[in-house]
């Protein structure tokens, strides 16, 4: 790519989105198209063939999408499967009819059946059937893979899809209600950490910034424990439960009192974890690399790219490096009655590193450099 073309990010708000951009910057390139929902739906044909149109971009990111966790995916299957078919649909079309030089698309690991052979090779797609919880997610995020893999095939374009494993880093979603298993711990540490020191303007601005279901930053202080409680920050009391100094719970002056973090599951599970700034190099990457490589390591009809580490942490291993670098220093426990999940959810990235890219960010190093983030923002 040259530093003038003009490269299309679809969701460059979001957490893969947003370090695409800044690693595009980064390198000088400087005619970035990037356009919020309320200026441009990718679910509306003609908003998206005009777009396309007017701007007559060089190369596209396709990493918009409607993504959600098991509940929402659960609560909202339609939601899930139609717009992000309409999405992908729309976007991919018009790069073709607007004769984009080359297009990648974002996917995701959950298009691999439930119960296959770990780690996950590309080939397991379409083998067995889908985790039904994302089922519908799933379906889009395949049809995605197939709709670059036909017009390729019909039209000869160069269109790429690449499947990320699980991902975090600057930018996540922290909220409690909703988000990933690596925001979502270091958010409770970090919150039971102000806790031990009796940070209660910390904890009042962090639920200002991002309230969680039920309290905000100007809830009480009995109202927060309670909320807190309920979501895996937990007070136990060593002596007098019912003593209070000055009128406050004693955990104001944090005397005589064990805080305990709660993980949903036995910790024993195994995932793959890629910090984003390695996902947006490995995604810049595969799309500037030289098409006879590209084509010369994947299958006319089964183009799509493993992109992780392809090693395995378990959740307990995870949760130790966590509770050292956020610095606290309570207990934490494993709820054994939450559900673990699949027992181990890894990718082959065997494609990957045949195209001579591997990863570079650790995990301590990752979850440093998240930390950081997280506590600037």
């Amino acid at each position: 790519m040259n530093l003038n073309d003009k490269i299309y990010i679809a969701g460059h708000r979001g957490l893969v989105g947003s370090a695409i951009v800044r690693q595009l910057e980064a390198g000088g390139f400087s005619s970035l198209l990037m356009r919020t929902h309320n200026e441009l739906d990718l679910t509306n044909q003609a908003q998206v063939q005009r777009f396309f149109k007017q701007e007559r971009p060089d190369y596209v990111i396709l990493a918009a999408a409607k993504v959600g966790g098991i509940h929402a995916n659960n609560t909202y299957p339609a939601d899930f499967i139609y717009q992000n078919i309409m999405i992908e649909a729309n976007v991919i079309n018009s790069a073709y009819e607007n004769k984009v030089k080359r297009l990648l698309f974002l996917g995701s690991t959950c298009i691999y059946p439930k119960s296959i052979k770990q780690p996950m090779r590309e080939d397991a797609l379409l083998t067995d059937v889908l985790e039904p919880t994302n089922e519908p997610y799933a379906l889009a995020k395949i049809s995605g893979i197939k709709l670059c893999e036909s017009y390729n095939r019909q039209y000869g374009t160069d269109f790429r899809s690449v499947m990320p494993t699980n991902l975090y880093g600057e930018g996540d979603n922290f909220n409690l209600n909703n988000s990933h298993v690596i925001p979502a711990i270091m958010r409770r540490f970090h919150l039971a950490k102000c806790l031990e020191e009796g940070n209660w303007i910390e904890i009042k601005q962090n639920l200002s910034k991002s309230p969680i279901k039920g309290i905000s930053g100007s809830s009480s202080k009995d109202q927060i424990l309670e909320i807190f409680a309920k979501n895996g920050i937990k007070i136990i009391n060593r002596n007098r439960p019912s003593i209070k100094q000055n009128n406050q719970p004693l955990i104001v002056q944090n005397l005589e009192l064990n805080i305990v973090v709660e993980i949903w599951g036995s910790g024993s599970p195994s995932r793959d974890f890629l910090h984003v700034n390695d996902m947006a190099e490995a995604s810049l990457f595969v799309l500037e690399l030289d098409k006879n490589i590209y084509q010369a390591n994947t299958e006319q009809m089964l183009s799509h790219v493993n992109v992780g580490t392809g090693k395995g942490v378990t959740i307990s291993e995870m949760v130790k490096i966590m509770k050292e670098i956020v610095g606290y220093k309570g207990g934490v426990t494993f709820d054994l009655e939450k559900p673990d999940g699949s027992p181990k959810k890894l990718i082959d990235v065997t494609r990957l590193k045949n195209m001579n890219w591997e990863y570079q960010t650790g995990l301590k190093e990752g979850l440093i450099k998240t930390y950081e983030w997280y506590t600037n923002n």
